[in-house]
């Protein structure tokens, strides 16, 4: 899955709006934040097979310690420690590791059967990317409801605020049709392109965040919370 990890970030500032933006995407693609890193090294393998699924021609052999469900948990748990010691907020602390472990089941539903349970262990997977036409759909739609939700809970500041977030979106988009357009042309590519768009991604979010407030309801919740 690609938007559909975002929609979920941009949803949960509703119910954590002392998140930043970034903090949100980071913990929602934390898996894909350090997939590409162990690809790098050797570590987790993953081949280009074209026509392996209809809308991925990626095998994704084995990333047993970025993306298995476990590991997540244990990652979502680290996480979700640093943040409750750094704010000391229980509640965001929770969400931060919950949406670490989020990946794995958006995943889940989109692999085919290469989701580990554990390093070593089953792996499971529904295989919507068999479907390109399903996969559109759901992505699609998870991610107008994430924006809807995000617009809600929080209002521009300036022009910055309004049309970099605009932006943003239309950043998305571009990426999710790209990423349907065909392989790529080698692993190292993969890898490179995966760690420079994520940077690219945390950055522009920090920008908008920077320049986008919460609003009262969401502030309200928020103080319900804490």
């Amino acid at each position: 899955m690609f938007i559909g990890h975002f929609a979920v970030g941009l949803a949960a500032k509703r119910v954590v709006p002392r998140l930043s933006l970034p903090v949100l995407f980071a913990t929602v693609v934390f898996a894909d934040i350090l997939w590409p890193v162990l690809v790098a090294t050797g570590v987790e393998v993953v081949r280009i097979v074209p026509g392996y699924t209809a809308s991925t021609p990626l095998e994704f052999v084995s990333y047993p310690w970025s993306h298995s469900l476990l590991m997540l948990c244990v990652w979502g748990a680290l996480l979700g420690g640093v943040y409750m010691a750094a704010s000391g907020s229980l509640r965001s602390a929770v969400v931060v590791a919950a949406l670490v472990v989020s990946h794995w089941v958006l995943d889940w539903i989109t692999h085919r059967p290469d989701m580990p349970l554990y390093p070593g262990g089953p792996k499971y997977g529904l295989g919507l990317w068999n479907s390109v036409a399903g996969t559109i759909a759901v992505e699609v739609l998870m991610f107008a409801v994430g924006v809807a939700i995000y617009v809600r809970a929080t209002r521009a500041r300036d022009r910055s605020g309004r049309w970099g977030f605009w932006g943003l979106v239309a950043f998305f988009i571009a990426g999710f049709v790209l990423n349907s357009g065909g392989a790529p042309p080698s692993v190292a590519a993969l890898w490179i392109s995966a760690i420079v768009a994520t940077l690219l991604t945390l950055l522009w979010a920090a920008w908008v965040d920077r320049h986008r407030t919460n609003t009262n309801a969401g502030a309200a919740k928020s103080r319900r919370g804490h």
